[in-house]
Formats: structure tokens, C-alpha cells, sequence
């Protein structure tokens, strides 16, 4: 590269990391006895500008932020609704159960037959408990099972009349709940010791 070119190119305007640009000026040149350094004046891009920059900035930055409000105000406002309705679907499903459960309650007025109206409630209870399956619950099989605390909770041990029914699960006082595969109720058991 020759000199003129050098000069040419140190005279270009350059950017900094920062973004701005400097613009550089060769103001003298050393020249000692084997090399030549040339020493440059650096001047910085002008206050206004620079107060342009910084308030586009800004206000690029108060915009993101105020998007970034309205993003979470709304994302808590859905998640409020979604908890409110979540048991809508539930309660739908189970609208023909308390249908069935108020013309069972008209039945006992009506009929002095013991035997049908036994029959009524065990046809909704079945009703019942089709629904909540098909929702994702499932009774726990407790009897005669090895005693687990994940899914029981001992109410009390009685001495086992048998050794096979030793820590295992010899009466079961309130029935367990998995739903969907999770435990929401356990199951109160009494435990052979």
C-alpha cells in the first residue's frame, strides 16, 4: 500500500464498538531514524446527535417495557379466568347426576317400593361414577395390599389374625382418588401388624 493510499484510507470515517463513528485525521507524523508512526486526533461524533441517538433509545426502551407490561397484565388476567371457568367442564358433565338425584328425591315421595328406589340410586351412582372415570379418576385398590404411604394413610394396626396379612391393608375406612395418575386423596386404611 502505498503512502497516499494509507493517507486516503486513515481519513475515511471508522466506527467504534460502540457504534458511534470517529473520524480520524492524521495530525502529524514521527519519523525517526528507521520507522514512522503517524499520531491521530480523534473527534467524537457531535452532543446532538448523540442526544438524538440516546432518545430514540429511550424511547425504543419505553415502548418494549410498556409491551412488556401489557403482555403480563394479560397473561394474569387469562390465567384468572382460566381458574375461575376450570371447573366448568366438571360441572357440566355432572348436571345429569343431580338431575337424576332430584327425581330420585321426588321418587321416595311417591313409591313405597324399598327395592326400586334402592335400584334408582344405584343406576345414578353408576351414572356418577362412569362420568368422573371418563373425567380421569380412579378408586385405589386398597384391600389386602402391602401397606404403601404413597397412596395410604394408616388410621391404625391391628395384630394380624393371619402372617399373610402382615403390613398389608386388613380394612379400608375412607376409600383413595388417583386422577389422571396422581394421588388427591389417600386412602385411610387400618394396617395388620
Amino acid at each position: 500500500m502505498s503512502k497516499k493510499e494509507h493517507k486516503e484510507e486513515k481519513e475515511k470515517p471508522q466506527e467504534s464498538l460502540s457504534g458511534e463513528k470517529e473520524i480520524t485525521e492524521p495530525v502529524t507524523e514521527i519519523t525517526s531514524s528507521d520507522t514512522s508512526v503517524p499520531i491521530e486526533k480523534t473527534r467524537k461524533e457531535d452532543p446532538e446527535d448523540l442526544t438524538e441517538k440516546y432518545d430514540e433509545l429511550n424511547d425504543k426502551y419505553l415502548r418494549l417495557y410498556s409491551d412488556f407490561d401489557n403482555y403480563r397484565s394479560r397473561n394474569l388476567k387469562e390465567i384468572g379466568d382460566i381458574r375461575k371457568n376450570a371447573s366448568e367442564d366438571v360441572v357440566v358433565k355432572l348436571l345429569p347426576v343431580l338431575d337424576d338425584f332430584e327425581r330420585a328425591i321426588k321418587a321416595f315421595d311417591s313409591t313405597e317400593n324399598a327395592q326400586a328406589l334402592k335400584e334408582g340410586i344405584i343406576l345414578i351412582f353408576n351414572n356418577f361414577m362412569t362420568i368422573i372415570t371418563n373425567l380421569g379418576l380412579e378408586q385405589m385398590k386398597t384391600m389386602g395390599e402391602t401397606f404403601n404411604t404413597d397412596f395410604h394413610e394408616a388410621i391404625t394396626n391391628i395384630p394380624s389374625p393371619d402372617e399373610k396379612l402382615k403390613n398389608k391393608v386388613v380394612d379400608e375406612i375412607e376409600k383413595g382418588y388417583l386422577l389422571n395418575g396422581k394421588v388427591i386423596r389417600y386412602a385411610k386404611v387400618v394396617v395388620g401388624s
